[in-house]
């Protein structure tokens, strides 16, 4: 194997941890958010990014590149939750082609019920992956740019 083969086998080998630790975790946070509030990750994902915006509301468009769905997709999970009542749909009122979603009271509640329950989740899967040798250094990289976001 030459220098080149030994570089794209350690980016692979590299990918394939970081795809391992996220799998890990994912089903960590849809077993817990599921069994507790009744909502999965990507639902976690909307109703958070959705209380993070002055406001709580975000353009269909905006809430597609937070969540990484297609618009297709995001729109049936915005339907979804719009008939749960947590988020509700409204026209943009300088640009009657833009639609806002919109966290209602009802998603907000339910966001901070989840919040604590999916912090804590990641943090124990983190602090589990960190025990196994093959992610100790994906969780170690995750905790250092954590650490530097947190000074900056």
């Amino acid at each position: 194997m030459g220098i080149a083969d030994d570089a794209v086998e350690i980016r692979a080998r590299g990918w394939r941890t970081l795809a391992a630790l996220h799998s890990l975790i994912e089903a960590a946070l849809e077993r817990a958010l599921g069994d507790t509030v009744q909502l999965s990750v990507v639902e976690y994902t909307v109703l958070d990014a959705l209380s993070r915006q002055d406001g709580w509301h975000m353009r269909m468009q905006q809430l597609a590149r937070a969540t990484a769905l297609s618009a297709s997709a995001t729109t049936r999970l915005v339907t979804r939750l719009e008939d749960r009542g947590l988020l509700t749909r409204i026209l943009c009122a300088d640009d009657r082609r833009g639609i806002y979603t919109e966290l209602t009271p009802t998603g907000l509640e339910l966001y901070r019920r989840a919040h604590p329950i999916h912090d804590e989740t990641l943090e124990q899967t983190l602090a589990q992956a960190e025990e196994r040798p093959e992610l100790a250094p994906v969780v170690h990289a995750l905790q250092e740019t954590s650490v530097l976001a947190e000074l900056e």
